[in-house]
């Protein structure tokens, strides 16, 4: 008998519905002008997952202590947080506070809820809920009632351990973006700054002169056509394609050289991945052939990655996000000597492996420790169901 085993051995369980062993209520209304009078220190948790729920920090805080959050509404109903300290809530939120905390723990019962929440979710209507008088209908297993602490203090202490190596593994990753952005940060002086035209061979917009765009004669033939969607999916090579063109494709359009850096200046703005092959891409990607006497685009790739969120923010403004290539003409970019541009291209490609590549770095690492923490999250939750009436 295992060590799992040995400690669910024998163990009887007790269920109840939630209502009975917790209060249960929800936030109030906070509009982004109260959140900006009132700041303060105070997290506020709302409905969304990003940050950890948090919408804003306010002077004032309407609870402390330990609490479940849950999310009542929308696409993330369902979705449960642990609380400890002081904060407030908003409106589409509901909060769980244990009535009797000798007999419940709040880790346990969060570990609970994490999978069983989601099954309580009501989707009618495209508009997915979980309300009060859903959640308060959950039946929580108390294993052992009559020392029900020691069992689920336990269970807890296991599954914080996976949950911590997760975490550990997410705070790495991003470490080395924050080492990516040491390394390219140059104060004026230090190198020179140039625009991105100044070091090319060649800088400008994708074509498709036809009018209609999707008319069938341009397509079809096997001249990769490189469109936005594959430059985002893309991990630094560009290697694969969902569209060809027809000769008549190529008559209209323009062949980029293998090695080129597309650079995406529409919806998802400042996507970057480099040609793995000739091909050709539309006016919403700008490409980039490096002038290697000047420097490479990996270099310039790296460049753009760390600067992502500012060129994000220039591209802000309409209904759908986009920036020019007038935009990037303008821009002025550091440029060590070529030798130091190397050194730290292949700095960032080991870090590039660590943080990206699916074989061998931390996504695969994180992937494996979330798969373990819920395959035992599962056998150690996994108790007889309440017996029904016959």
């Amino acid at each position: 008998m295992n060590f799992l085993e040995r400690l669910l051995d024998g163990a009887a369980v007790e269920w109840k519905p939630l209502g009975n062993i917790a209060t249960l209520q929800r936030g109030r209304v906070m509009s982004k002008g109260y959140l900006v009078n009132n700041a303060g220190s105070y997290p506020v948790f709302s409905s969304q997952t990003a940050n950890n729920g948090i919408i804003g920090k306010i002077n004032t805080f309407d609870f402390d202590g330990e609490f479940i959050s849950w999310t009542t509404d929308e696409a993330n109903a369902g979705t449960v947080f642990y609380r400890n300290g002081k904060f407030s809530i908003t409106n589409v939120c509901g909060l769980i506070k244990i009535n009797d905390e000798l007999n419940l723990n709040y880790k346990f019962l969060f570990y609970w809820l994490t999978i069983e929440a989601q099954k309580h979710v009501y989707s009618g209507m495209g508009n997915p809920k979980l309300m009060s008088h859903q959640v308060e209908k959950i039946p929580i297993p108390i294993p052992c009632p009559d020392r029900p602490l020691a069992i689920q203090a336990e269970i807890v202490r296991i599954l914080d351990t996976f949950t911590e190596l997760t975490t550990e593994l997410t705070a790495r990753r991003k470490q080395y973006n924050y080492y990516r952005d040491r390394l390219l940060n140059f104060k004026e002086g230090e190198v020179e700054w140039k625009t991105l035209k100044e070091v090319a061979l060649d800088f400008g917009r994708g074509k498709s002169k036809h009018r209609p765009r999707n008319d069938p004669k341009l397509y079809g033939g096997n001249i990769p056509f490189i469109q936005t969607g594959d430059i985002r999916n893309a991990s630094h090579i560009i290697q694969t394609y969902s569209q060809t063109y027809s000769e008549i494709g190529l008559k209209q359009s323009k062949l980029w050289p293998k090695g080129t850096l597309c650079i995406t200046i529409a919806a998802n703005i400042a996507e970057t991945s480099i040609l793995g092959f000739d091909a050709c891409f539309p006016d919403s990607v700008i490409g980039f052939v490096a002038n290697p006497e000047k420097t490479t685009s990996d270099y310039v790739e790296y460049l753009l990655s760390s600067l992502k969120t500012k060129l994000e923010k220039k591209g802000q403004g309409s209904a759908q996000s986009n920036i020019n290539l007038g935009t990037f003409k303008s821009l002025r970019f550091p440029f060590p000597p070529p030798e130091e541009q190397a050194r730290i291209v292949a700095i960032l490609d080991k870090f590039d492996t660590l943080t990206t590549s699916i074989s061998e770095g931390l996504p695969r690492e994180i992937e494996l420790r979330q798969k373990q923490y819920e395959y035992y999250r599962d056998l150690l939750l996994n108790f007889p169901p309440p017996l029904t009436p016959s």
